[in-house]
């Protein structure tokens, strides 16, 4: 190369070249690390719009704490002293928002984002086109909104903890049982969300009349107990009520039998599973192997 006559440049090298990976390799690494790749890709579309993720997911459980776990709270001990196992008002309601949190933020991430998957942008057939294959789309999903339930979980418990809510050295615990409490309400609702192919105003039915009385009647402010019997039954079946019961035992001692403890986390454990089972199904239906 030169520059005037009789004038040669010195060609400049880069100090290291870029390539890219064979195909084998590329594939090779996709089949084995495939749910973490769609995970990643989760994780990065949601850095987009993190602080209206903050702001919704700890928001408005910290409005909560501080209306019903502050404000009525100093009522409630007035004149309600040892109604909640001799602890304030606060210590008991703070599990129960905790855990509502989880469950809150499963439900919108397993609804209109796995439809939007399938039928508005289709984000889901682009990575089906490559060598990850249906699992591991569904487990990447699964994976990104795991770790966003325990970020914003954790987050939520430091507040809870700093009005010192949670007097028990096995209080951070909640936050992975409450994680699991969000899991088990958001598979079996992503499992249902794959299937729908047309929007009906399904997932506004669902945040009405499924989410809405789980959080009414799951013990969340008042002990499940004081219900009447045939309103008790939510509770019974929902997750929110499981992972609170577990929540209130972790965070200052609420008194569990053994055997009732264990039935809590199988009840969540087989709920996650079931759902996880069911929406690999669906969407093997839907994209094919």
């Amino acid at each position: 190369m030169t520059d005037e006559p009789g004038t040669r440049l010195q060609e400049s090298t880069p100090p290291y070249r870029l390539s890219a990976h064979r195909p084998e390799v590329s594939a090779r690494r996709a089949r084995r690390f495939g749910s973490w790749y769609y995970a990643e890709h989760v994780l990065r579309a949601m850095n987009s719009y993190r602080w209206t993720l903050l702001a919704s997911s700890v928001g408005t459980p910290v409005m909560y704490l501080f209306a019903m776990g502050v404000g009525l709270a100093t009522l409630v001990d007035q004149n309600s002293a040892g109604a909640f196992g001799g602890v304030s008002y606060l210590a008991f309601i703070a599990p129960a928002l905790l855990a509502s949190a989880t469950i809150m933020t499963a439900a919108t991430e397993f609804t209109y984002p796995v439809m939007d998957g399938f039928k508005w942008r289709r984000v889901y057939y682009g990575p089906h086109a490559s060598p990850l294959s249906t699992d591991q789309i569904v487990h990447g999903h699964i994976i990104a909104i795991t770790a966003r339930l325990t970020a914003t979980t954790l987050i939520y418990f430091l507040i809870v903890a700093a009005f010192g809510a949670s007097p028990s050295a096995t209080g951070v615990v909640a936050v992975p049982v409450a994680v699991l409490s969000g899991l088990a309400f958001g598979l079996p609702l992503m499992a249902y969300s794959a299937g729908i192919e047309e929007d009906r105003g399904q997932f506004a039915l669902v945040m009405r009349f499924l989410v809405t009385p789980l959080f009414l009647f799951s013990g969340t402010f008042f002990p499940l107990d004081t219900l009447p019997l045939f309103l008790r039954w939510i509770g019974w079946i929902s997750p929110l009520w499981h992972g609170t019961e577990l929540g209130r035992a972790l965070t200052y001692g609420y008194d569990i039998p053994p055997g009732l403890a264990v039935v809590h986390v199988l009840f969540l454990v087989v709920l996650a599973v079931v759902g996880l089972r069911r929406a690999r199904t669906v969407y093997a239906r839907r994209l094919g192997r």
